[in-house]
């Protein structure tokens, strides 16, 4: 019986591991940069009326999410700030692992305190961010560009 060490995969799938494995992190990283900042900024848009944050927003701060340790107030203005400021900064590529920890957080709390049936989501969300983290912005970033491949991942 042969070992896992000594298995060969037949050729067309070694072919198409291989073809796989080739896929730059700097496609990955831009993907995950558009698309968890789409999801970001798209509910902070929801939070805002013209340049202030909704009455409606704070109702649902004070209401549904009901965020512990927090005025509900101040966690409306906040959370809008931060869907509008890290994703404007992760579409850029700046101070890319900074914003993936800070959207990261804030997917925690959403998890934990405000959807916790919503671990499939925030799990998708949270991969995306883990992958910044992890492997930073790519050379298609304005870290890169900045402060160079060590940077910039």
């Amino acid at each position: 019986m042969p070992n896992a060490a000594s298995f060969r995969l037949p050729s067309h799938l070694e072919e198409a591991r291989r073809f796989l494995s080739a896929i730059p992190h700097d496609l990955i990283a831009l993907v995950a940069r558009l698309s968890i900042g789409g999801v970001f900024w798209r509910s902070g848009q929801t939070k805002l009326e013209g340049w202030h944050v909704s009455d409606s927003a704070v109702y649902l701060f004070e209401n549904e999410y009901k965020l512990p340790f927090i005025d509900p107030w101040l966690a409306a203005h906040m959370a809008a700030l931060a869907e509008h400021l890290f994703p404007v900064l992760l579409v850029l590529g700046l101070m890319t692992r900074l914003s993936a920890l800070a959207l990261l957080g804030m997917t925690l709390v959403i998890e934990i305190f405000v959807y916790p049936d919503a671990w499939p989501t925030h799990g998708t969300w949270a991969a995306c961010l883990l992958i910044l983290i992890a492997k930073g912005a790519g050379r298609l970033s304005l870290d890169h560009v900045l402060w160079g491949p060590a940077r910039a991942g």
